[in-house]
């Protein structure tokens, strides 16, 4: 039986963290003093969950980070994951995300492992303000010889996602829209959660999707793509074809209702939710020397307590137990 939570959503997309590690600082995420507060596991403990996931109906398995192109042995994994087969007999989607600073080297290799998708943290295509951002001096030449590499070598669609921020980045709203259509990859703006290591998320902080499609009209109008329902992305193309931008939009427009996804952290902990307050410890069952069978059980009855929603923003909220470069992005 496949995997499905207790409200009948099914559970096709699993996010797997190989690394807590990051060699950005990005200001929304980070404080800059903090570095990894987990250990990476070993590529075999992480392909047996991927593995085992797989055959419970996991369809698509993105890698992330952390900064996931930092693991030695990231492309090997790759490979291997893409040897897996879904329930189904085909094989999986596998596609990463990453802040694309070492990625130009990288794209034709993972490319060939077997990678089909690549998505791109980028705040800013100004590169003063890329750096104030990330806290990373050279680094926006780096991320846009990535992205340029990626699409070369046919990782596509190479898609660009940008957290807006009030006060730090809004003003990126047309100039990534210009960015899209010059660069040939899809921008996805993303709304910001409460999910930093600073905890200074507030309401107004937050730029709307009904903001940022209000500001793009003044570049030029856009014409709402039809979405699947478990998509996070509302999509968007420029009237005259040329061009495409995604909004993410998880506080003013919750998409919680058709949720497909479940998360593994690096450390081995399956999180249900990007804002839930409980782990769940896979990776100490394996060490333990569960079988395939119990893990399965597990998984299972892990799943069937998915939350139904967050509560970002309601009297009631509590943040998440861990910080976003601590669950994997």
């Amino acid at each position: 039986m496949l995997l499905s939570d207790k409200f009948g959503r099914p559970i096709t997309d699993l996010r797997i963290s190989i690394t807590d590690r990051c060699n950005y600082k990005c200001i929304y995420c980070r404080t800059g003093n903090e570095g990894a507060l987990y250990g990476d596991l070993p590529f075999s403990d992480y392909f047996r969950m991927a593995r085992i996931f797989a055959s419970l109906g996991i369809k698509k398995i993105r890698i992330t980070g952390g900064e996931p192109l930092l693991r030695k042995g990231v492309v090997d994994f790759v490979a291997e994951v893409a040897k897996l087969r879904n329930a189904g007999g085909e094989p999986l989607d596998i596609a990463i995300t990453t802040n694309g600073h070492l990625l130009s080297d990288m794209a034709q290799p993972l490319k060939d492992a077997g990678l089909r998708r690549v998505t791109v943290s980028m705040d800013a295509v100004d590169p003063d303000r890329f750096a104030r951002i990330t806290r990373v001096s050279n680094g926006f030449d780096n991320v846009l010889a990535g992205i340029r590499a990626s699409r070369r070598v046919g990782l596509w669609p190479v898609k660009v996602n940008c957290v807006l921020m009030r006060g730090f980045n809004e003003d990126q709203i047309i100039p990534f829209g210009m960015f899209a259509r010059d660069e040939g990859v899809v921008v996805r703006f993303i709304e910001f959660m409460p999910l930093e290591e600073d905890r200074v998320w507030a309401p107004e902080t937050v730029v709307t999707l009904d903001e940022i499609l209000r500001r793009m009209s003044e570049y030029r109008p856009l014409i709402e793509i039809p979405h699947q329902r478990s998509e996070t992305a509302r999509r968007y193309r420029f009237d005259d074809g040329v061009g495409e931008i995604g909004i993410i939009a998880p506080v003013s427009h919750p998409f919680c209702g058709h949720c497909s996804r479940i998360r593994v952290t690096a450390d081995g902990k399956i999180r249900t939710r990007l804002c839930s307050v409980w782990d769940h410890d896979l990776h100490e069952l394996m060490l333990r020397g569960a079988s395939d069978e119990e893990l399965v059980a597990f998984i299972r009855s892990v799943v069937a307590r998915k939350e139904e929603r967050h509560h970002i923003g309601e009297p009631d909220f509590v943040p998440a137990s861990r910080t976003m470069v601590h669950i994997g992005g």
